[in-house]
This record gives structure tokens, sequence and C-alpha cells, in this order.
């Protein structure tokens, strides 16, 4: 039975605790989520898509769980996403609910109330109701708060799945209790809760990030087992000199989200291993529902800039321009994977969700990557992350991350015959310019260095390039 029709298991254990100390057990959440859902009024035979706005909170969670009870559609996005993209979403897809905070209510004139529950109301549109895939059970977005039309389409077999092999190889236990540092309407954030109350643990819900004294005071009042973080989290950890802080309760980090650097992976490994912690790498994709590698932790002093081996459930393997398997240690090729929690495809509009499954189980990631002699996968750059520089390939990723781990906040972009460089540090501009040319081997003029005030990025800690001047 999927988890979230089951969780009346557990009866009377914790299941979320807030900030503020209201609290709730799997018995009442169970019900609350059933409660919100009797309101919705779906013709028979049909059913629903709902909006969420998600913040990290009961209500946002109650709501989710009562969606997929329910087998109505659930599309999450920020609580703070622009009005102006939820407009041009909401036109894309004409949901019939909204789930949503209550001071954003007044944005959707026409719509009728049909109830309430703390600072959340359900809101009823006029839309009509049309035909979606069976096993459609949700949309995510690529791309964090742009408003992009362009989602991604889970299943109920694709959360199940990827749920089970997350607490499978992360052993999540009932005593757990993970802190909230990521938004939940953020694939990895949203696969945090729903792995752990796959397993009935304590899901400690916090909208505060690793930069406010908040977040430690909830960690610490709250006794959290675990966190969550991007590569941007761990790059503010190093500067809050996260290793002489006193976190008692604490023993699990995790990383996903992006690759974080070999160097700062073996100081946080070491600085767990030292502390009696575990810090697991991961790697997946909101395409592959969430997770699709790990390195296990016993391996990250080994192996730092891996990102390990498939899940518990998944294949990976290396193919070439022709789609042909690339065979033997340290060759590359585009990283492809196979597993249940492969998603069903894209959407654009509310046509898109009644399609079948687009990709069969098999995900090509656009990752291009190497294996080593023990079956361990190392990222390279991205399929689309190359410009040519007077005939050359230049991979703009693996520039990238030479400069940062040179302890230089940068991003790379460009175009074909020129390489730009965005750095914060006017100080280091001059030098960064004469290692490109030693890295690249590219005449000096081919690299153009820009100082910028700070690195754009989304909400999830991601550099967002498309923001770069």
């Amino acid at each position: 039975m999927d988890f979230w029709c089951d969780m009346e298991r557990w009866g009377e254990a914790t299941a979320l605790a807030a900030e503020d100390g209201e609290g709730m057990t799997y018995a009442e959440l169970s019900q609350a989520a059933d409660e919100h859902v009797v309101h919705l009024a779906t013709p028979a035979g049909q059913r629903g898509l709902a909006f969420l706005l998600a913040k990290n909170c009961p209500e946002a969670i109650l709501g989710y769980l009562g969606f997929l009870r329910s087998r109505t559609v659930v599309a999450l996005q920020p609580a703070g996403l622009h009005g102006e993209w939820l407009t041009k979403l909401l036109d894309a897809y004409q949901p019939q609910y909204l789930w949503l905070p209550k001071e954003r209510a007044g944005e959707l004139p026409g719509a009728t109330e049909l109830v309430s529950r703390g600072n959340y109301v359900l809101l009823a549109t006029r839309a009509p109701f049309s035909p979606m895939h069976p096993e459609l059970a949700q949309l995510l977005s690529t791309s964090g708060s742009t408003g992009s039309p362009k989602l991604v389409r889970q299943s109920y077999g694709n959360i199940a799945a990827n749920a089970a092999s997350i607490a499978e190889y992360l052993d999540i236990r009932s005593a757990d209790r993970p802190i909230t540092t990521l938004p939940m309407s953020y694939v990895y954030g949203l696969s945090v809760i729903t792995s752990h109350l796959l397993r009935g643990a304590t899901i400690v819900l916090t909208n505060r990030g690793v930069t406010e004294k908040g977040f430690w005071e909830t960690l610490k009042a709250r006794e959290a087992t675990s966190f969550a973080g991007v590569p941007y989290t761990f790059e503010m950890l190093k500067r809050l000199r996260f290793g002489r802080m006193e976190l008692p309760s604490l023993n699990v980090l995790t990383q996903a989200g992006g690759k974080l650097s070999a160097e700062l992976v073996l100081e946080f490994a070491r600085l767990c291993r030292d502390q009696g912690r575990k810090f697991v790498v991961m790697y997946g994709a909101v395409e592959a529902t969430a997770r699709m590698s790990y390195l296990p932790h016993s391996d990250a002093l080994e192996k730092p800039a891996s990102i390990g081996i498939p899940i518990p459930g998944g294949d990976m393997w290396l193919e070439d321009e022709d789609g042909h398997l690339v065979e033997g240690a340290d060759r590359v090729g585009e990283l492809v994977y196979r597993g249940d929690n492969v998603t069903m495809g894209y959407a654009s509009c509310r046509e898109d969700l009644s399609l079948g499954d687009d990709w069969n189980g098999v995900l090509h990631t656009g990752d291009i990557a190497r294996r080593d002699d023990d079956r361990y996968y190392y990222l390279v750059g991205r399929k689309r992350r190359f410009i040519k520089v007077f005939g050359n390939s230049v991979n703009l990723d693996e520039v990238e991350q030479h400069i940062r781990n040179q302890g230089i906040d940068c991003a790379c972009g460009g175009r074909d015959d020129r390489l730009c460089v965005y750095v914060v540090d006017a100080s280091r501009a001059g030098t960064i310019a004469a290692f490109v040319q030693e890295l690249t081997g590219l005449h000096r003029s081919a690299c153009e260095v820009r100082v910028i005030s700070e690195v754009p990025r989304n909400e999830y800690g991601k550099i967002n390039y498309a923001a770069l001047p």
C-alpha cells in the first residue's frame, strides 16, 4: 500500500513538529488530510487538478497528503511565486482547486472558498474538468519559481518507489527527526518529507534558512537528527564555522541539488567522521522524482568527487553520441539511468496531463560522466554547457568548478568564441583570466572576466544562469 494511504498505522507517533510548538500525530494528520479533501466536489468518474502553494508548514503537508489520498493531481509551487507567473500557470493548466496561504486568496477573483485551516484556504475555480492519465499524481517544476509552464509529470508509482529507495539507503527510522532546510515545492525538499513519512519519522518544520539564528534554535529545541542541503548550503555552513557548533542531536547530513566541490566534500566528510556523523552525497533530478545515485558515507573520504552508485532499484550506464554503450573505466559518455522512479515526461498545458509514459523508465540525463574501476560515477559536465572557442570545445561547468576550487565565487557563461567568467571579487579578476588561459590553453583574448555584485541564485541555491548580465 502507498505510504500516504497507510499513515494511520503509526497512530499516536508525532508526524509533524512545527517551529511554533504545534504538532500533529500520524492519526491527526491522516484525519486532517481526509477532512480537507471531502470538500472537493469532483464529478463522478473525473479527477481534479489542484495547485498547492507550499510553505514548510502542517497545512501544506496535510493538503498535499489529502490530494494524494483522494487521487487529486497536485501541482506544487512555492508559496511566494510571483503573481504574474502564477497567472501564467493557471491559464496553462486550468486547475479546479487551489490550496494556498490566505494572504494570496485575493489574487484569484471569482474563486469560491470551500474550507480553511490555519493560514491556508481551499479555493474552487470555475475551470472545467478534463481527462487526466490515471497514474498521474503530481506536477513539479524543473526550474524553481520562474513561472515556466514546463512541469514534470510524476506518477504514484514514482513517488512510492523513490521514497522507499531513499529510506533504504539512508536507513531512515521512526526515531529520526529531519528538519526542513529546503522548500517543500522543491523536489529534493519534498523527497525528504515523503521518505521520512514512509518510515513514521517526525518532521521538524521551519521556513528559516541556515544563515538565520532561529533555524539553529529550532534544530536544538526540536532535537533534529538530520538535515539536507544543496551546494550553496554547505558553502554557507563553512562560513558559519559549522564544525564549532554544539548540535548533539544531529547525526546525518545529506547533500544533493548540484555538484559540491571535492574539497568541500572532503571537509564535511572529515568533520562528520570526527564528530560521529554521516555525510551522504547524492545525485538526482526532478525527472527521476528525486534521487538516482548516492555516495555511501564510508566512501566519501576515498572518492570525494564521485556521485556514487545507483540507488536501490536503479541502474546506470554511459552512452556515446550515437547511443552506443561506453564500456571500461575513465571513458566519458552521457549518463543514462533506469528505475521505477523515472517520471512520465513533461507537460506544458492542461491537455498534456492525459499523456502516457514518454520515457518508459529510462532517463537520458544530459550529464556527461565517467566511471571508475569500482563502478562509481563522476560528473564531468552537461551536454548543453559546452561552447566552441576557436574550434575548441570548452566545458563551462568544468572551468567554473576549477575556479571555485581556488576559493573564488563565480559563474561561467558565454557563447561560441567567447568565454565569460562572472566574479564577485574584483581583486581576483586579473588572475582569473591567466588561470583560465593556463587551464584551457586558449588565448587570453578568448576569456572575458566581469565583476558582478553577487552570483544570481534561485531559491534552491542553484546558479540562475539566465539572470547573468
